[in-house]
């Protein structure tokens, strides 16, 4: 009888654990991101903080919009971007991919440029509750028309709240 009701108790808190995937579920995140790789430097200071905000299309398919700044090595980049994710339900793995515009800027003299980005990224949902989230993912900015100088692969830790 005991494992019963454990077997059933482990079947609705999987069940309802990831409700938050169905069509029509709105989501905003706010993201530190920047612990990376530059393919041209080695080391450096880097720094990003961004924000979201999604919705779920279809039951696992969400579209995202994001804003976000990041500082490294004296540079200040502003971005803007959209996409999209698919979450598997079953485990709360997230793959996504977007494009992404960007202006870097190092101040100065120095030139502005302007740059966009292909960025696919791959992370995992740990629920803190039915509605907020700690979502860890690795990413690349694959920087499409200065490959060498900007492209970058990093971590980014986000904090997710879906209702």
């Amino acid at each position: 009888m005991k494992k019963i009701f454990i077997a059933l108790f482990l079947t609705v808190v999987s069940m309802s654990a990831f409700a938050q995937f169905e069509k029509g579920t709105k989501y905003v995140n706010a993201s530190l991101t920047g612990f990376g790789i530059d393919w041209h430097k080695a080391g450096g200071f880097h720094l990003g903080v961004g924000a979201g905000a999604g919705y779920f299309v279809a039951d696992q398919w969400m579209v995202l919009g994001q804003i976000g700044w990041n500082h490294q090595d004296g540079a200040n980049e502003f971005n803007l971007g959209a996409g999209g994710r698919y979450y598997m339900s079953q485990n709360g793995f997230f793959f996504g991919c977007g494009l992404r515009y960007g202006l870097n800027s190092a101040g100065g003299d120095a030139p502005v440029n302007h740059n966009a980005y292909l960025t696919p990224e791959a992370g995992y949902c740990f629920y803190l509750n039915d509605h907020v989230s700690i979502e860890p993912s690795v990413y690349v900015d694959m920087c499409l028309n200065h490959f060498k100088d900007f492209t970058k692969i990093g971590l980014k830790v986000s904090f997710g709240y879906y209702f």
